[in-house]
């Protein structure tokens, strides 16, 4: 029997002081070994050190109160999909593709992303704009332009 995998958001609960607690747990333990999920009738499975990242994530953003959110995504994307992930227009996110900037393959006339590509492209855009506004702080500093600006003028 197949199941139909759905986008799930999860709200913080009132009290989250037991979140709060397993998320120090969780952030403080340097695990030797695999993570194991016991289940109500004291079954164990071991977990991958992939989804032990996301439970660990997920309770750290439950215990400081946001929202959490876990979406399926194929591996394997449509133009319009990775578009829409990285927010920006399809006819851009092919213009990426075409200046190389993001890998593609052809599945016959259509083109097909890998949401590795995307997410590496994702965050390598993430760290070039935060590295360009880190050095325009930088250099307006140093030419003095927050001491310029430090005492609003008197107006009247």
């Amino acid at each position: 029997m197949a199941s139909t995998l759905y986008e799930r958001t999860v709200l913080p609960p009132e009290d989250r002081t037991a979140l709060t607690r397993l998320a120090r747990e969780l952030g403080g333990s340097a695990c030797q070994g695999r993570a194991r999920l016991v289940g109500p009738d004291g079954s164990e499975v071991e977990v991958p050190d992939e989804l032990y990242g996301v439970l660990c994530d997920a309770v750290a953003a439950l215990s400081q109160g946001m929202a959490v959110s876990i979406a399926p995504h194929n591996t394997m994307l449509t133009t319009q999909e990775a578009a829409d992930l990285l927010n920006i227009s399809r006819p851009t996110l092919v213009r990426l593709l075409t200046e190389g900037e993001i890998p593609f393959t052809m599945r016959g006339r259509h083109r097909r992303v890998m949401l590795r590509d995307v997410l590496d492209y994702r965050e390598r855009t993430r760290r070039e704009r935060r590295q360009t506004l880190d050095d325009m702080a930088a250099e307006g500093e140093e030419s003095g332009l927050y001491d310029a600006t430090s005492l609003p003028r008197e107006t009247r």
